[in-house]
């Protein structure tokens, strides 16, 4: 590991453990506690009218008592039926103890005095606005990025921290500061990574360091991107010169090069076909001459001699 990387693993701050995790719920299908409370239901009307036709006190109010204990156990007992849509999950909590998570969608029946809080586990986007720091050289910059991410374990979401979608959008928003103040926008040396020419590196570190912020929530992130990097507006201008200039000098290199390279093979080619012997005050002019022409802006002006080569 190197020391940069070293030193970034180092600036991501350790989250504590886990105090809970998720477990599948006790919950039975539906269909049938829907039955059976129906049929609790028609019980106790049945009881209460058949009490209300009899002429003895005593057993009047046995069956009516009974129809109407029968009716609330079944209104009761039809309170724990859940509807869960795919993509999501219900969270249960009986007198604040964790009781597990509901993952099978469909009509689910659990103890109805349990308490039942819903929670998407659909994958989703988190989009950072676009934010203003400095990166590595001092150099304002403007950046933003996108955050394809879902719920992984309800109870972490839930227990771990007090808002999961809050603490999601902050810790992307911190981890894409770290980031960019850990790396120029452009690199000065050979070799050493930057914002804008090793992205496919350093979206994999933001995605590994937004993997460690957000692990304690139980989150997981399935893909990190940044959607916008520019330099600021007020050293822009400036900075593209400095872009500008360096790719100028980068062809100039290139055409130096070049044309050192046809020198080189004209003085040699000269001299394997005897076309003319130079001495070495003869061999610097043309060399001079050929450079001129060769990486001159403008195309060259001959000029005639019309006496000797001395002359």
């Amino acid at each position: 590991m190197s020391t940069q990387d070293a030193s970034t693993a180092a600036d991501i701050p350790e989250m504590p453990s886990p105090r809970v995790r998720e477990f599948p719920a006790h919950s039975v299908g539906g269909g049938t506690a829907l039955l059976l409370g129906l049929a609790g239901l028609v019980l106790g009307v049945v009881l209460v009218a058949c009490g209300s036709t009899l002429a003895a006190p005593g057993a009047k109010a046995a069956l009516i008592a009974a129809g109407v204990l029968a009716g609330l156990a079944a209104v009761t007992g039809m309170g724990g039926l859940n509807t869960v849509a795919p993509g999501e999950a219900r969270v249960v909590q009986l007198f604040g103890r964790y009781r597990g998570t509901i993952r099978q969608d469909g009509l689910r029946w659990v103890n109805p005095f349990t308490s039942r809080t819903k929670i998407s586990t659909r994958v989703r986007n988190h989009e950072t606005a676009v934010l203003k720091v400095n990166d590595a050289y001092g150099n304002p910059i403007e950046l933003a990025a996108v955050v394809v991410w879902k719920v992984e374990d309800t109870a972490q979401a839930t227990f771990e921290v007090d808002d999961f979608l809050e603490f999601v959008a902050t810790q992307t928003e911190a981890a894409v500061r770290h980031i960019a103040i850990e790396y120029p926008y452009d690199a000065h040396e050979e070799g050493a990574l930057s914002l804008r020419g090793n992205a496919e590196e350093i979206t994999e570190k933001l995605a590994v360091e937004l993997h460690a912020r957000v692990e304690a929530a139980g989150v997981q992130i399935i893909e990190s991107r940044f959607t916008h990097l520019a330099y600021a507006p007020e050293i822009a201008s400036a900075m593209l010169q400095r872009q500008q200039a360096g790719a100028v000098v980068a062809a100039r290199r290139q055409i130096v090069d070049g044309a050192v390279g046809m020198v080189e093979a004209a003085l040699a080619r000269i001299a394997e076909r005897d076309i003319v012997e130079l001495d070495e005050e003869r061999k610097a002019a043309m060399v001079s001459n050929l450079m001129v022409v060769l990486c001159g802006d403008r195309a060259p002006q001959p000029v005639l001699n019309t006496g000797s080569l001395y002359q």
